[in-house]
């Protein structure tokens, strides 16, 4: 039976591909109920499926299962592509937290999206986009992957500018389809690069031993991984490549959503997982995973206590939670200096950074969630217009209060055991400075989403509510995430032990402090408590005498460190004025130029030979004569 639901284990992807081509080709213009019922209908077969997926997998003992593995494009004798379903316990993950978090979103966006012209186009599009994160994610070689690298990337522009009509809507998609693709060519580079040394794009084979073995001696190992990394570093917006992900806010919140929660901005750290075996024979690639992470993870974390966007502020702690996954990725290289002998990697580190990938898609999509049913009955994206609507939104109330407990890392909720194993294995790898760095923006994420929880839900309403009230379309996906989000802690035990990465081993012989939880929880309530004392009461007169405290720096963190001013200086006037501008000017006036006056001279010789070539004998005859006397005269 087990053999049977692997063999079709494509239907998983089958069912939401379907969804884009009924609803996206056939239907575009059908009835908004045909279309919901039909796209929820077909998230959930897939869903469906991808549990039956899963339980097939957990009674096998085979750690890797590769459902099918058919030759697909031939690049050379010895390289071809193939096309396969790979299953393993990060695949196997990463199908249910997709499949979950896009059936809850379809349910969602039908209260949503309602009365949007584009509602059947929506669909459509988020069909489009959960197909190509699951086939992803279950891509067995790494062309295969990068097929639907870049599937996610089409899908994910064309919903960041759904509302094409807007301006800023349409210069977001843009920014992010520029941003991602400028890393993906690095990507591909690193991808051409391995498998021409490698004679393989498989996984399995990528991440043997031998392999890294053989990249070794060529000399290429470290170029290899580290070009292969900048694709998930441009993906999962790691700094200085962040600046596409807050701008995508501009897309509907369903949006923001799946896309911030299990899918898109997950994609860099799953590549990182994927391929950790090959990157853990390179030393530098580990340090510069685990020096962007830690980086991002705190410097995204000062951006966000500043913001007053309520989707922004959820943006920028997204950031902060990628940089945690990443660095925990890079952190699992042991110090040489830590005193641990016999092992070069810390399993845990890899094992936590899924882990948190976990348990983060489930609270962050029902923050997202939550904020679109706050904007949806304010109308407005302002935190300092919320105010008072705890009475108003109990369900929402509630839910939020559960997701904010879990980001912050509060006991017994799932984000308390996934950022307390990433701080154990930094600490237990010897990486003192990056445990730090996840110990303080632990205690920054406490601070900025309950600022952003009490200004929304406390106090009194800053502005006028008419007519607020609780959607069920959008209510119900909020509360149902409020299960995963309390007790996927349970699972702490099954991922340290079982989601290891091959060819290093099994976790443990390390020693684990048991101050380490007291002190985190400590980070974690010392940030609840600084947001109570400036903000619990739902008032800002405490926030804004301390903003003016610190005056220019405020400004300049509230203004992210004016980076995207940078960008825009750097592309604007020395790429486009400097390098573009000369470039255009040669083109056109020098070959453009050159062609032209060869297409003139053409030109002008042709209309010599159409007046000689004029039908009248009398000058043929004396063009004959002129000819012979000037041979005769030449002869001389």
């Amino acid at each position: 039976m087990a053999d049977f639901i692997f063999f079709h284990s494509y239907l998983i992807l089958l069912f939401p591909l379907f969804s884009f081509a009924i609803i996206g080709l056939g239907h575009i213009n059908s009835d908004n109920k045909f279309v919901a019922k039909f796209a929820i209908t077909m998230s959930s077969l897939s869903l469906g499926y991808a549990l039956l997926t899963v339980l097939a997998y957990l009674s096998q003992p085979k750690h890797t299962v590769l459902a099918y593995d058919a030759a697909w494009l031939n690049f050379a004798p010895g390289l071809t592509a193939n096309l396969g379903m790979y299953l393993d316990p990060i695949s196997v993950m990463m199908l249910v937290v997709v499949t979950v978090i896009s059936l809850l979103v379809n349910i969602y966006s039908v209260g949503y999206m309602k009365g949007d012209r584009s509602f059947n186009r929506f669909f459509a599009l988020l069909a489009l986009f959960t197909f190509s994160m699951l086939g992803l994610v279950t891509s067995g070689n790494i062309f295969q992957m990068f097929v639907f690298w870049e599937l996610v990337g089409v899908s994910s522009y064309s919903l960041i500018g759904f509302w094409y009509e807007k301006p800023s809507a349409v210069a977001a998609s843009k920014k992010a389809f520029i941003i991602t693709r400028f890393a993906d060519a690095f990507f591909l580079l690193g991808i051409l690069l391995v498998s021409f040394y490698s004679q393989t794009f498989s996984f399995q084979e990528l991440n043997s031993p031998s392999t890294a073995l053989l990249l070794k001696d060529a000399g290429v190992l470290t170029l290899g991984t580290l070009l292969i990394f900048c694709g998930g570093w441009g993906k999962s917006a790691m700094f200085p490549l962040h600046i596409w992900l807050p701008d995508a806010m501009e897309g509907p919140t369903p949006v923001s959503s799946i896309i911030h929660s299990a899918t898109m901005v997950v994609a860099g750290v799953y590549l990182t997982a994927r391929m950790f075996p090959l990157f853990a024979a390179a030393e530098t690639t580990l340090f510069v995973i685990q020096c962007v992470g830690a980086f991002t993870a705190l410097f995204a974390a000062v951006i966000a206590i500043t913001q007053m966007d309520i989707k922004r502020i959820l943006a920028f702690s997204t950031l902060s939670q990628l940089g945690y996954m990443i660095f925990s990725l890079g952190a699992a290289k042991i110090c040489t200096e830590s005193g641990h002998h016999g092992a070069d990697v810390n399993p845990l580190g890899y094992s936590a950074a899924m882990y948190h990938v976990f348990t983060h898609a489930f609270f962050k999509c029902m923050l997202f969630l939550g904020a679109g049913a706050v904007i949806h009955a304010v109308h407005s994206n302002d935190i300092l217009k919320m105010g008072g609507l705890k009475q108003l939104m109990p369900k929402t109330y509630w839910s939020l209060l559960a997701a904010c407990l879990a980001i912050a890392g509060v006991f017994p909720l799932s984000g308390f055991w996934s950022k307390d194993a990433i701080l154990l294995a930094a600490l237990q790898s010897g990486h003192t400075v990056t445990f730090l760095v996840g110990l303080i923006t632990g205690g920054l994420t406490a601070f900025y989403m309950f600022r952003f929880f009490f200004l929304i839900f406390h106090g009194e309403a800053r502005s006028h509510l008419h007519h607020v009230h609780e959607d069920p379309w959008m209510t119900w996906p909020i509360v149902a995430l409020t299960v995963p989000t309390i007790f996927a802690g349970l699972l702490e035990h099954s991922f340290v032990a079982q989601v290891l990465p091959p060819h290093l081993g099994e976790a443990g012989h390390f020693a684990h402090p048991a101050w380490l939880p007291w002190l985190a929880t400590l980070a974690a309530l010392t940030g609840i408590g600084t947001a109570w004392l400036l903000y619990g009461e739902g008032k800002t007169e405490k926030a804004t005498a301390l903003q003016k405290a610190f005056g220019p720096i405020h400004t300049v963190v509230q203004n992210k460190f004016y980076i995207d001013e940078l960008y825009l200086f750097i592309t604007h006037k020395i790429i486009f004025n400097c390098v573009a501008a000369p470039i255009k000017w040669f083109d056109r006036n020098v070959v453009d130029g050159t062609m032209n006056l060869c297409g003139w001279l053409l030109q002008v010789g042709g209309k010599g030979v159409r007046l000689v070539q004029n039908g009248q004998l009398h000058l043929y005859l004396g063009a004959t004569v002129l000819g012979l006397i000037a041979l005769l005269v030449m002869g001389r």
